[in-house]
């Protein structure tokens, strides 16, 4: 069962911290969820593609010409 470690959680063959996701057999699953230390992932919690921000207002251009002012 796949769940979602709402703590940290370390063992000889992982280290999970809060937010991670991992398998584990039934028993061990339904153990850690009744602990409070983990939740059932589900597939809604997979991210979403982020729109690219669109930037407004003027360009940030710097001139070809040096003219920075310091000689």
């Amino acid at each position: 069962m796949l769940l979602k470690m709402t703590v940290g959680l370390s063992g000889p063959e992982f280290n999970l911290a809060p937010g991670d996701e991992r398998e584990f057999n039934d028993d061990e699953a339904a153990r850690l969820i009744d602990s409070g230390f983990a939740v059932k992932a589900e597939a809604e919690d997979a991210p979403a593609a982020v729109p690219a921000k669109t930037k407004k207002g003027k360009a940030n251009v710097v001139s070809a010409e040096g003219d920075a002012g310091s000689e």
